[in-house]
């Protein structure tokens, strides 16, 4: 009678914005167990680095603008992993429930009857607040705060509904928005916030070599092109940012533009 292989298991892990000091425990316990790693492009070597040595790893690509593997060829793969009873960790950047599909990959395996365990992590936003010393709520100033994504296509910016929250005390949390930024600032101005509201692009939001680039929403296109920018940028819109730290003294082992 052949040997039945028991299924295993995938977490769906949040490995924070890239300092591995920055991960939680539970996501640092899952990558240190995992017998396969399926991980997004911009997870940092050091955290790759805390995988087994003898993990498997596998790149699935998944950064904005660049090739990557497909959405249903990564389901499937985690699957057929899975099935031959590994431990499967699919590691993405910040938190799964932010952007990262996990609803998606997680009702295609426990569809299929595999275990799915979710770890959460610090999202980009959350991690640029942190660093450059803002807060995303504040009392009096920002009551809400509003994620969303940014992303042109045809030239024109497509948004589900973010351009509503021209709510002058909502801070507006705009990701993968490098490219969309000229476009997204026009779009909200249009939609009724006001020119001179603060923004501020963060690149590389959590790492050390995070840049803050500082403005006012008619001006952060113009700033940003300036920048030149090649990692991912975040937007940040609203009263809120404009109490990010704002001097290089303020802002030790960071940079700074503006």
């Amino acid at each position: 009678m052949p040997h039945e292989v028991k299924t295993g298991h995938v977490a769906l892990v949040g490995a924070g914005p890239g300092p591995a000091d920055l991960m939680t425990v539970r996501a640092l316990r899952a990558v240190e167990s995992a017998g396969v790693l399926l991980y997004d492009a911009l997870i940092s070597d050091e955290v790759l680095a805390l995988a087994p040595r003898a993990c498997l790893r596998i790149q699935t690509g998944k950064r904005a603008g660049r090739a990557s593997m497909k959405q249903q060829t990564i389901n499937r793969l985690m699957l057929r992993l899975a099935r031959r009873g590994l431990t499967v960790v699919r590691l993405k950047g910040g938190d799964p429930s932010v952007f990262g599909r996990v609803g998606e990959e997680q009702a295609f395996l426990e569809a299929n009857g595999v275990a799915v365990e979710v770890v959460p992590g610090v999202t980009a936003a959350s991690a640029a607040a942190a660093q450059f010393g803002f807060p995303l709520t504040h009392r009096g100033v920002a009551r809400s705060v509003s994620f969303a994504t940014a992303r042109i296509q045809d030239g024109s910016v497509i948004e589900a509904g973010w351009a509503a929250k021209a709510d002058p005390e909502t801070t507006l949390a705009l990701y993968m928005a490098r490219d969309a930024c000229a476009a997204a600032c026009a779009h909200l101005i249009a939609a009724g916030r006001a020119p001179r509201t603060p923004a501020i692009a963060v690149e590389n939001a959590g790492h050390p070599a995070a840049r803050l680039i500082a403005s006012d929403l008619r001006g952060l296109p113009g700033r940003l092109a300036e920048a030149d920018c090649d990692g991912p940028v975040l937007l940040v819109i609203g009263e809120a940012a404009g109490l990010a730290r704002s001097t290089d003294a303020e802002l030790p082992a960071r940079r700074r533009v503006g």
